[in-house]
């Protein structure tokens, strides 16, 4: 038998608009809160912009003083004076935006410090089933990638901007003072450089957004393929030559997607440089049949020609900039688009801790318990989902629980058995409030699970499961995962309870080895006897087993239901039975099937019956006949006698 239902809902449909919606209205709104957490070293910031926007619109008035002033009359005093005073503004310059990147820089990764802590605990509260469904590249390069991009949208480009704008003001002022008729042909050509930016600008928004999903997407197969788990299933079941086709597939959207993006942000820095080429030959044309005939010097002109490439470097990065604010607001969209995912399961807001007794351990309750799993659109994001089924294939999510009531009493064990998909993981999933029922209540020491803070009932249950999971880290940090506190003689302690003290003393590092991706460096049985240790480590009243000994070798089995016996010593537990044999001495068992509970009651009480439960034992334990297992119709202790002496 294997456990309770795997399955979650149906997926999103697709949907186009994940890369050609546009950025939501509200988004700069929102961008404000982290920028202004940093307001002095954005103020410096500004400062030293606007210092350096100064002195590149002033140094060409320089350049004229020279030419006019000292060059042409020979006066050379004023020319090495000028000269020292362009040095010393280059100077003044350097410093400045030496002073900028500085302050910049902190301004930028904390904001990336920011975001990301924030999406990150955001993402820890989300449910289960959102990460059942969210693909892990995808959500690391929201953490990567989204986040970093966002922080450009406040630093580098704010900067810029104001920068920008600053110079821009500055040289027309310059360029106005030293000849209106040339700034006027100048301005009426600024229309040719802003259309071309809006247009490419929409394309690139789309495209970045695009290359953006497939890169998480191609991240996502190699997350899954670089893994022990992943590798190993590759070797054994995977084609190389198919694998290999597959992911030159991905990498050759990505490609396909960078290359387009390059040739359209190319082609507006073309199209500018033409526009600003044909500029400068309508300035030094004009120019120069204004110095000829005397309107103004030869080092106003110069000065002119000067400005205006000045002019234009302003104009050509505003119209790069839109296309680059459009670009960041698609990142911070996407990080904000996690963000905005309202966990399934929350605290209410009067919660309450569960009240701990030493002296008394919790029940379980289940009172009228329905569920079915959450619509794919409640818990996970189109974005994060790169298979998906068209609308019309979806289906509506069938019952798992159907009227489930029980009572697992204080400190006694009570076994969950039936057929793959009969709802006995969901079960113990509602327990922890990995999920909530659709309706019905759960209760822990009789309080709604609902009521409670996470915390405190996280603190109270503690779960073993079929493959249980372990940290590529040491057994130490991954024992104390689950106890930080714990002295070096409680780690002892807790894994010679769960009997692999021995094992772990014989390894050359101790509790220092590392147990690989996964924990494959360990053998199942030690596996899940470290995940034992972890448990008891943790001492929750309240105990589910998942499974814990499915899959196992008769040794590992023995070694573990050894080490169970403590660890559901005088504790409220739930156990899922793969293999009857343990779960005989249940002070209740409960038969589930389609989400219902079928039968209850003791071993004996049920192999009586002559039910599911006995016809589940007969089948499993046929092969022992021969051996002397029990018959047809044994009944109560000899039955659990006779089993334990098959040693199943």
């Amino acid at each position: 038998m294997m456990g309770g239902p795997r399955r979650g809902p149906m997926p999103l449909g697709v949907d186009s608009s994940i890369t050609k919606q546009k950025i939501k209205s509200g988004t700069v709104r929102r961008i404000i809160p982290y920028a202004s957490r940093y307001r002095w070293s954005l103020a410096v910031v500004m400062l030293m912009t606007a210092v350096s926007a100064a002195i590149t619109a002033t140094s060409p008035l320089l350049l004229k003083m020279i030419i006019d002033d000292g060059i042409t009359p020979r006066r050379g005093d004023v020319v090495v004076g000028l000269a020292f005073a362009i040095a010393g503004l280059a100077l003044i310059d350097v410093l400045a935006t030496f002073t900028q990147t500085w302050f910049s820089g902190r301004v930028g990764q904390g904001i990336v410090y920011d975001l990301r802590c924030k999406v990150f605990g955001h993402v820890q509260r989300q449910p289960l089933a959102f990460f059942t469904r969210a693909q892990t590249g995808a959500l690391v390069s929201r953490l990567n990638t989204d986040v970093v991009g966002a922080q450009q949208a406040i630093t580098t480009l704010l900067s810029q901007t104001v920068s920008t704008l600053l110079t821009l003001v500055l040289v027309l002022g310059m360029m106005f003072y030293l000849s209106w008729q040339i700034t006027v042909a100048a301005l009426l050509m600024i229309p040719f450089f802003l259309f071309p930016a809006k247009l490419v600008g929409r394309r690139l928004q789309r495209l970045t957004r695009h290359g953006m999903g497939l890169n998480a997407d191609m991240g996502s197969m190699m997350n899954e393929r670089f893994n022990v788990s992943g590798a190993m299933l590759a070797k054994l079941y995977g084609r190389p030559d198919e694998e290999a086709e597959r992911f030159a597939h991905k990498a050759s959207q990505v490609r396909d997607v960078a290359v387009t993006t390059a040739v359209w942000a190319r082609m507006l820095f073309l199209i500018t440089t033409l526009i600003t080429g044909v500029t400068s030959a309508l300035v030094y044309g004009l120019g120069g049949l204004l110095t000829i005939g005397g309107t103004f010097e030869i080092g106003t002109l110069v000065a002119m020609a000067t400005l205006l490439l000045r002019l234009y470097g302003p104009i050509n990065q505003l119209s790069n900039m839109q296309v680059n604010v459009m670009i960041a607001l698609v990142s911070f969209d996407r990080v904000f688009e996690v963000l905005d995912l309202k966990p399934l399961i929350d605290e209410a807001p009067a919660a309450k801790p569960l009240p701990v007794d030493d002296d008394t351990t919790p029940d379980i309750e289940f009172d009228g318990v329905a569920f079915r799993y959450p619509a794919a659109d409640e818990v996970s994001l189109a974005s994060l989902e790169t298979i998906a089924l068209p609308a019309s294939e979806r289906g509506d999510n069938s019952v798992v629980l159907d009227g489930v009531s029980f009572r697992a009493h204080a400190g006694k064990l009570t076994a969950l058995v039936g057929p793959s998909g009969a709802g006995k993981t969901t079960v113990t999933n509602l327990v922890p409030r990995l999920y909530d029922p659709t309706t019905g209540t759960v209760r822990v020491g009789g309080h709604d699970v609902r009521e409670l803070t996470l915390r405190s009932l996280h603190d109270t249950v503690g779960i073993v499961t079929q493959d249980a999971h372990m940290f590529h880290d040491t057994i130490r940090a991954n024992l104390l995962y689950a106890r930080p506190d714990a002295s070096e003689k409680e780690l002892q302690e807790a894994c010679e309870a769960a009997r692999i003290w021995e094992t772990i003393s014989s390894l050359a590092d101790g509790l220092d080895t590392v147990v690989g991706d996964r924990g494959h460096r360990l053998s199942g049985g030690e596996k899940q006897r470290v995940a034992l240790a972890r448990l008891l480590l943790k001492s929750p009243p309240v105990v589910i087993l998942d499974e814990a000994t499915a899959h196992l070798d008769s040794e590992s089995e023995a070694a573990i239901q050894r080490a169970l016996k403590t660890a559901l010593s005088g504790r409220t537990s739930l156990v899922i039975a793969h293999r009857l044999s343990t779960i005989l001495e249940a002070d209740q068992i409960l038969v589930l099937e389609n989400g219902r509970i079928r039968e209850r009651g003791t071993h004996g009480e049920l192999l009586a019956a002559d039910g599911s439960y006995a016809e589940l034992y007969r089948t499993q334990f046929s092969g022992q006949a021969a051996r002397g297992a029990p018959e047809n119709g044994a009944k109560g202790t000899k039955g659990a006698k006779d089993a334990k002496k098959a040693n199943i």
